[in-house]
């Protein structure tokens, strides 16, 4: 029935679209009133952020079944340190992260929390063992008890990095779990409005690029799981401003295209904030010249921004498939070794790429049938993806193979 639902979403989504540009309007750029990703009158798919219920379903039947490479990815989170049944959160009333190698204040321990709880949400929904449940509940609600806000230059970073997780684990587990309490639910979707919600919904349009992707997709969850369609329909407008923006393709012209809403907006401008890149190519990021982990943040936002989108009827996949691919591919390819030209970052690129293809490849791949090689050979020696601590986690178990 999911699929069905969403298919009828995303027909009557279209036909707004349509109307919205038969009246001068525009569905999804800049000129005109912009129609509604998301009819607000229909609610929300439930669970729906990053993984759907059948999809849920899906991870629990390879896993029961023995069936790599979902089996080693289960025993990879079973067996981590967020996995223990004695686990104890660390909650900080304010949490402080500054800029740079200075020490923070709660940053480690919220990060690690999240992930935490959404670990053993995922384990609750795999094995059908309460006390997993049980424990995911515990670690939000200590949290949701005491957090007051973020502080310092990474605070809007570091409660996108969280807020994202959060939402993911929260929305594995309200719909799958009858002993959360109303009280103890009230107390988290407070949290989330009131210290996470204000602090990413507005973006960050002149940081780099993977701060407005990461809070869009901090927001998107967000939104789901408080059903807020104001929410939701922020982080699809940032999607679909940023997206652009910062992934390039030939098509934009000589130069990237200038990110929405900020400063930057000259040649010499754009130039200097892609790392002083002069040569563009397709899948190309404003980040891939400071380093392929920031550009693998990037494509992990991009893809579950429009995996949550995807469970609620919006296809922004459909917007971005060229860009996202062609992403995917150019740094699968570096990362596995190809040598660097002397036109991409003077020859010389930090090959550090993170857990994050998993997504973007079950759909691009297995949803629309298109060929990365690159990305997939990646994807394969990297089985199972882990996570990299900050708001990446499992998604080997979650999205290989699993429409």
């Amino acid at each position: 029935m999911g699929s069905v639902r969403r298919a009828l979403v995303m027909v009557l989504a279209a036909l707004l679209v349509g109307l919205a540009a038969a009246c001068g309007g525009s569905g999804s750029g800049s000129d005109g009133e912009t129609a509604r990703a998301r009819p607000a009158e229909l609610g929300f798919e439930h669970p729906g952020v990053l993984v759907s219920k059948a999809q849920l379903k899906r991870v629990r039947a390879h896993v029961e079944a023995r069936e790599q490479p979902w089996l080693s990815a289960f025993e990879q989170m079973r067996d981590s340190k967020y996995g223990a049944a004695g686990y104890r959160a660390k909650p900080y009333a304010v949490v402080g992260c500054p800029a740079g190698d200075r020490a923070g204040k709660g940053c480690v321990e919220e990060r690690e929390d999240a992930i935490a709880a959404y670990t053993q949400a995922l384990l609750w929904n795999v094995t059908g063992e309460r006390a997993h449940a049980e424990k995911a509940v515990q670690i939000m609600d200590a949290w949701s008890r005491v957090i007051t806000g973020h502080t310092e230059a990474n605070a809007g970073l570091q409660t996108a990095w969280a807020a994202s997780t959060w939402a993911r684990a929260a929305e594995a587990v309200r719909y799958t779990y009858d002993g959360w309490t109303d009280g103890q639910l009230l107390r988290f979707e407070r949290m989330l409005r009131n210290a996470y919600l204000p602090q990413v919904r507005d973006g960050a349009a002149d940081f780099n690029g993977n701060w407005d992707l990461l809070m869009a997709d901090a927001t998107i969850n967000m939104a789901v799981f408080l059903d807020d369609h104001e929410a939701f329909e922020k982080a699809v407008t940032h999607f679909r401003t940023r997206v652009p923006a910062y992934f390039y393709l030939k098509s934009d012209g000589p130069l990237p295209v200038s990110p929405a809403n900020s400063g930057i907006n000259t040649p010499d401008k754009l130039r200097k904030y892609w790392f002083g890149q002069k040569t563009f190519a397709d899948g190309l990021s404003q980040e891939t010249c400071r380093n392929f982990k920031h550009a693998s943040y990037s494509l992990a936002a991009t893809a579950h921004i429009a995996e949550t989108a995807w469970h609620q009827g919006v296809d922004l996949y459909g917007e971005v498939k060229e860009r996202l691919l062609a992403a995917l591919e150019f740094h699968s390819k570096y990362q596995l070794g190809a040598e660097a030209p002397d036109w991409l970052c003077g020859g010389k690129v930090q090959r550090d790429m993170g857990p994050d293809t998993e997504v973007g490849l079950n759909h691009l791949r297995e949803r629309l049938k298109l060929d990365l090689p690159e990305t997939e050979k990646l994807t394969r020696e990297q089985r199972p993806e882990g996570t990299d601590g900050l708001f990446v986690a499992w998604e080997t178990l979650t999205h290989a193979e699993n429409v």
